[in-house]
């Protein structure tokens, strides 16, 4: 993960900013932790301003993209978090998990730490198909997903083993004008994904074959100019969001054997 990022993290912070919709859903998941670390914290999206905040960044490209009003980043990565058992109220994680060397020992760390509550923003990798991007441009995706979590609940199950406690799994739809530009934003404004800019700080673009990528912006940019995608997808023109796999998931702590 930290040599993705340090790669491809130059700039990320212009154009993946926090969404207020999502980030209402993230906080609100935290409930009343009073202390939180983010974890893979990158540049400060999501982070709430209203608790004390503990920021984790592996990628030092990353964490030199942080404001000066959000605290410096801690030097770490998910599989071994520079904290104490029990130490944080809550532990939060956005969008980063699936770049874990090692998943399972990312999860057992977040409750490590967290006294009370851990809550992920990320996606269900067997609703891959979701997207029209994948299906329809960008199959390869799906080789992105090792072959357990296409398999449907094999992902949830795993979460519920590895966090414990009580899981809940939140549906988070993508609103059309959706501020941050991770993957799936720009699921109703099709042009973004001509831009090189918008691509550059997308991670699934960097991990795909750069030929692949290419040559699925072509078979785009014809479709966007025949008129082709604006009639095959008319029904996404008028939605004002879309469910497309992304999800909170929260485990409460205390309320299972640990």
């Amino acid at each position: 993960m930290t040599e993705l990022y340090d790669t491809f993290g130059v700039g990320y912070s212009g154009k993946r900013r926090s969404d207020p919709r999502i980030a209402a859903a993230i906080h609100g998941a935290l409930g009343d932790a009073e202390s939180v670390v983010n974890v893979g914290a990158g540049a400060g999206s999501y982070e709430p301003r209203d608790r004390t905040v503990i920021a984790v960044e592996p990628s030092a490209v990353m964490r030199e993209q942080r404001p000066p009003e959000l605290p410096r980043a801690l030097a770490g990565s998910a599989e071994a978090l520079p904290l104490g058992d029990k130490s944080v109220d809550a532990a939060m994680g956005v969008l980063t998990d699936h770049h874990w060397t090692d998943r399972p020992a990312g999860m057992r760390e977040l409750c490590r730490v967290a006294r009370n509550r851990v809550v992920l923003f990320t996606f269900d990798p067997a609703l891959w198909d979701l997207f029209w991007l994948n299906t329809e441009y960008l199959p390869g995706f799906e080789q992105l997903i090792e072959p357990e979590y296409r398999e449907p609940g094999f992902w949830r199950d795993e979460l519920r083993e590895l966090l414990g406690g009580d899981v809940r799994f939140v549906e988070v739809p993508v609103p059309h004008d959706c501020v941050d530009g991770f993957y799936g934003a720009y699921w109703r404004r099709p042009h973004a994904y001509l831009d090189p800019e918008v691509r550059a700080s997308i991670s699934v673009c960097r991990k795909l074959h750069r030929d692949e990528v290419a040559a699925a912006v072509e078979r785009l940019r014809g479709d966007l100019e025949s008129g082709r995608w604006a009639e095959v997808h008319r029904g996404l023109l008028d939605l004002p969001q879309l469910e497309l796999g992304y999800k909170l998931v929260v485990a409460d702590l205390g309320s299972g054997d640990r």
